[in-house]
């Protein structure tokens, strides 16, 4: 095995290498494609950016932003620079690492190259962590120094308390008169030459150490060698990708994501091209802005194609040479529709964090709607069952790959369950058609078992997404009594769309006319968003949360009122319909939303009435949240009587502000107490109604 043949390390801090997995559960590593020969010793950001210089000369551009323009020769000076800053005066080992942390500007990429060229591991990080998030990266990753935006300080400044031996060093500050800091890294940089020879490290010296997005539990810290780096440019970029020397790359996904890493920067300067680096943009905006600098390759995700689609700026991207998804499943209607309107057939691809970047993809006639394509040159990649054994085509079962890179997770026991047999399986659920073209199923731990049937997520949520009222959605599995789990879509509509019981029904059987019947989502839920992590992937593990949390509800126990009955004693139909009304007002008070009692008319009103009650007797009214729309309520009741349930309904209301015609979103923390506060204490009443009634 490969593990057993490592070169000499050119780092003097062992850590990384102390830390990498045993030698049995390393994944098989395939180097068979000639480019992937790389020499033994390897800096790969001399590799990058020196030998572009080197080829193309200083001038060339080569990081752009809205604002500012560097050469290659300028990058390779501020890297320079800082790879002097942090040998010279901050005492960095070859081996050491540093963290970086910021928004997708040129400062951050030239730390990253500076870090490598220095001999140090880059531990890349999303610029949106919080201060208990990075405390635990570091504890993980042990950081001598952190490299930050100074605008994202603050919570680095809080984590750092914990980690005394962090040195933090911010870059970009700007004092009262216009100056660098004197202490930020761009102005001690200035006092530095710019000359520095990289530090000879060997390939398989680790360069970063990149964290699994989307993570549950403690986070799992991924070792890339510096062959690794440069192995996704001659493989995924090289032969599907295809960039030339004059394209202009930009795109949405943060440097800390090696999705962002790969196709903003090592793709670029592999081949002498371009980045127009954005700090932020909205899909309308990057469409903007990609028509204004004339870029030529896109990288982002699904969402993004399909808001700028839904917001006719398609036209915006009639300069694109390749437009490039990844980070989640690109729906077939988005490819269709994208072609239709840009005459550009976008590149769909799969990737982990544990291999770097993308392995399974197509490019142009090669690309079939709908599958993600086959293994990238380079790669293989199967499909098994859960003993590990091939599965027959056209049938699902787990994706398994080997390639040039492979995971190695840093002293982590969770290897074992990600590596078996030499093969990294990536937890997707695929088929492979008799043309070895790979048709993504859902996660394996998004498989929805309801009634006995196995329901992929993503194939409803792309039913749910032909819907012309549908902008976004997910889907996952609910608990349910009777089935185990039912399918549950959270949807969130295009603006003016009606978010009621009739939308409700219209969609599912949308779906049931669109895949099979028994697949509709029985809980259909409307939101203003959908969780998504900070490297803009849905998180499958907060939409699993909403969907496990019981709905609010109470239960009110009083007596029947003479003024709740007839003159024989028995309660009028109307009673019931108070006592609901004074059970909202009891659970909106629990939840602390009195104020909404009575500024939120009743829509709907109905009831089945199963039982008399009479004079004198105990009556509970349990009252429970059934749907939370985007500016309704629905609610279910029962009211039972000494002899079982007496009657049962469902009442809706709709949010309303005083003064404005129709109805008003819910305020995100109104929708989280209406759908996450759980059941309350019950409430009881002898003779006395409620203090808070319905006028």
């Amino acid at each position: 095995m490969e593990p057993l043949e490592l070169s000499r390390s050119g780092h003097v801090d062992t850590f990384c290498r102390d830390g990498l997995p045993a030698a049995e559960q390393w994944p098989e590593l395939l180097h068979e494609l000639p480019e992937l020969n790389y020499p033994e010793r390897l800096n790969c950001a001399r590799e990058l950016l020196d030998e572009a210089v080197a080829r193309w000369g200083p001038d060339r551009r080569c990081l752009l932003t809205p604002t500012e323009r560097w050469s290659y020769g300028e990058l390779q000076s501020r890297a320079n620079q800082v790879a002097q800053l942090l040998t010279g005066e901050l005492g960095l080992l070859p081996g050491n690492r540093v963290l970086l942390r910021g928004p997708n500007n040129p400062w951050l990429v030239a730390s990253w190259l500076g870090v490598l060229k220095a001999g140090g591991v880059a531990v890349t990080t999303m610029p949106l962590l919080r201060a208990g998030e990075l405390t635990e990266l570091a504890r993980i990753s042990r950081p001598v120094v952190a490299i930050c935006d100074h605008r994202y300080t603050a919570e680095l400044a809080i984590a750092a308390e914990q980690l005394p031996e962090l040195t933090v060093l911010g870059y970009g500050a700007v004092g009262p008169a216009g100056q660098a800091d004197p202490a930020d890294l761009t102005a001690r940089c200035a006092a530095k030459d710019g000359v520095f020879t990289a530090v000879d490290t060997a390939a398989d010296d680790v360069a970063l150490i990149a964290f699994t997005s989307g993570t549950t539990g403690r986070p799992k810290a991924t070792l890339h060698f510096h062959r690794d780096v440069l192995a996704n440019a001659d493989t995924f970029s090289r032969h599907i990708v295809r960039p030339e020397p004059d394209d202009l790359f930009t795109g949405t996904p943060p440097l800390g994501f090696t999705f962002g890493l790969g196709g903003l920067v090592v793709f670029p300067l592999r081949v002498g091209a371009a980045t127009l680096l954005l700090e932020g943009a909205a899909p309308e905006e990057l469409a903007e802005l990609v028509a204004e600098h004339r870029a030529t390759v896109l990288f982002t995700a699904p969402t993004a194609y399909r808001a700028i689609l839904a917001a006719g700026l398609a036209g915006k991207l009639a300069g694109l040479r390749r437009g490039i998804s990844a980070g989640e499943a690109l729906p077939v209607g988005v490819w269709q529709e994208f072609e239709r309107a840009t005459g550009l057939r976008l590149i769909d691809g799969i990737g982990a964090t544990e291999l770097l970047h993308v392995f399974i993809s197509a490019a142009d006639q090669d690309i079939r709607p709908g599958a993600t394509g086959r293994p990238v040159p380079g790669y293989r990649a199967a499909i098994l069952d859960e003993r590990g054994e091939p599965v027959p085509d056209g049938q699902p079962g787990l994706l398994a790959v080997k390639g040039p890179t492979g995971c190695r997770y840093l002293a982590d026991e969770r290897q074992a369950e990600y590596v078996r047999d030499g093969w990294n399986l990536t937890g997707d659920v695929y088929l492979r058609d008799q043309d070895g073209y790979f048709w993504y199923q859902a996660r394996s731990d998004d498989m929805i078992v309801s009634a006995g049937y196995n329901i992929a997520a993503p194939e409803v949520e792309q039913a749910l997404l032909s819907h012309p009222d549908v902008l976004d959605c997910a889907v996952t599995g609910a608990p349910d009594e009777r089935r185990g789990s039912v399918v549950k879509a959270y949807v969130v509509l295009r603006e003016g769309a009606a978010a009621d019981e009739g939308a409700v029904a219209a969609l599912q059987q949308h779906v049931q006319q669109v895949i099979a019947p028994y697949k509709y989502p029985r809980a259909v839920e409307f939101v203003p968003a959908l969780p998504r992590t900070s490297s803009g992937k849905l998180h499958r593990a907060e939409l699993r949360r909403w969907a496990a949390a019981q709905p609010p509800s109470v239960v009110v126990e009083r007596r029947v009122e003479w003024s709740d009955t007839d003159a024989a004693g028995h309660y009028h139909f109307s009673a019931v319909q108070r006592w609901v009304e004074a059970a909202e007002a009891v659970l909106l008070r629990r939840l602390g939303l009195e104020g909404l009692f009575g500024s939120i008319p009743r829509v709907h009103f109905e009831a089945d009435y199963l039982e008399r009650l009479w004079f004198g007797e105990s009556v509970h009214t349990e009252l429970r949240v059934a749907r939370v729309g985007r500016a309704s309520l629905g609610y279910a009741f029962e009211v039972r009587g000494p002899n079982g349930p007496a009657a049962r309904g469902k009442l809706t209301v709709v949010h309303a502000a005083v003064g404005v015609e129709g109805s008003v979103p819910w305020p995100d923390e109104v929708r989280t107490a209406l759908t996450q506060a759980g059941p309350q204490d019950a409430e009881h009443y002898l003779r006395e109604e409620p203090a808070c009634v319905r006028p």
